[in-house]
């Protein structure tokens, strides 16, 4: 397979809800093609917010796709987002691989992690 793009479909009964909460909340920058307002843009993957006629309320597995943001600063990141209101459901946690990882809902229930890479 010869991949020329990533992008990532988050569906949801309120898209434009879920997008200003990545934009606003996350700090996703907007696509930079004006015409693609439902659009943002991750390390060059676009995530495209949309509607789809079989979601509908929260997401009944969180954990089922984890949406991963590797962060220079997690502890910083996180202080950031919690002045938004938003509480994290895991905070700082060490994995064995080198991995601190701090995980938050956005809020369709889908499960978003921040993660710092610190092997010791």
């Amino acid at each position: 397979m010869n991949v020329t793009a990533v992008i990532l479909h988050i569906n949801s009964d309120r898209p434009q809800h879920l997008l200003g909460f990545y934009r606003d909340v996350v700090g996703l920058p907007a696509h930079p093609d004006a015409n693609r307002e439902s659009t943002l843009v991750a390390f060059g993957m676009e995530l495209v917010f949309d509607n789809h006629s079989e979601i509908n309320g929260r997401a009944p597995q969180p954990a089922r796709m984890l949406l991963n943001f590797f962060v220079d600063d997690l502890a910083a990141e996180q202080k950031r987002i919690e002045g938004h209101g938003i509480e994290f459901i895991r905070s700082a946690g060490r994995e064995y691989w080198g991995g601190i990882i701090s995980t938050f809902e956005d809020p369709d229930g889908n499960y978003v992690q921040l993660i710092e890479f610190r092997p010791e």
